[in-house]
């Protein structure tokens, strides 16, 4: 069972996603306790993979007010965990032109925090106001049918 920390929106809506990986972060005790306060932030957020290593940008994790001596940086890259066949495979995905790896959404499993990354590419602004019509339109028709449900009982 997996709960879920935070998601990037903007990521789904801006990129067309081709492939989703789950991936390990390491992290320092202040930045999990302040997870655990719920001081995360994926807006914005990006992977790249460099020296055959996974490294998470943009992450926003505020400073844990009631550590001792040590803090994190709020911004600071953070090294992903995944093996080395999906690190290999994320490389390939992103050497092709218009591809890049969107971090998706954050979340607990088990006592871990896990990241889901979406190899994406990027949507133009006609397929981005086709998907918010789309989105529109089956909203409009739950609505309907709701409705329609509830005139049924009586």
């Amino acid at each position: 069972m997996s709960v879920e920390i935070s998601a990037n929106r903007k990521g789904l809506r801006d990129f067309h996603i081709l492939e989703r990986f789950e991936a390990g972060l390491e992290l320092k005790g202040t930045e999990v306790k302040s997870i655990r306060a719920g001081h995360a932030n994926l807006q914005g957020a990006f992977a790249r993979v460099e020296n055959m290593q996974v490294y998470l940008y943009e992450m926003d994790i505020r400073a844990y007010e009631k550590a001792s001596h040590t803090q994190h940086e709020p911004k600071s890259r953070r090294r992903l965990l995944l093996h080395k066949q999906q690190i290999v495979k994320l490389f390939e995905q992103t050497h092709i032109k218009g591809n890049s790896l969107v971090a998706l959404r954050l979340y607990w499993k088990g006592h871990r925090v896990k990241v889901e990354l979406g190899v994406g590419s990027g949507k133009d602004k006609a397929d981005q106001r086709a998907s918010l019509k789309e989105r529109a339109e089956k909203r409009e028709v739950d609505r309907e049918v709701s409705r329609f449900n509830r005139g049924r009982r009586d």
